[in-house]
């Protein structure tokens, strides 16, 4: 009997030492999700908005579509932007639409 409760005490006491390290290993694979997946994603999120909140009527901007055109108009959620040297060729889109701005250069004089 002594032998069959031996081995029993020593299984008990490796699971709780499996379970510690699986605990580790859980934490370790969550930090590094966060520090490499999550945060970077939510840099670039507050970065976009910032951008967005910045645009100005006669800015410069880059759509997703890859089209560059200057902003006319803005409202809450859309703007219009015009493209080409044509400026009879105005559309309406969605702030989310803008991947980059440029800011027009003050003119020095």
């Amino acid at each position: 009997m002594s032998i069959l409760a031996s081995t029993t005490g020593e299984a008990a006491g490796g699971g709780t030492l499996a379970f510690g390290s699986m605990i580790i290993w859980l934490v370790v694979i969550f930090a590094f999700m966060y520090f490499f997946m999550i945060r970077p994603q939510n840099k670039e999120k507050k970065k976009k908005e910032a951008m967005v909140k910045s645009l100005e009527v006669g800015d410069t901007v880059l759509t997703t579509s890859g089209f560059y055109g200057t902003v006319i108009d803005i409202t809450d959620d859309t703007i219009i932007v015009e493209f080409g040297s044509n400026k009879n060729c105005r559309i309406p889109m969605q702030k989310g639409a803008v991947a980059a701005v440029e800011k027009p250069e003050a003119a020095e004089s």
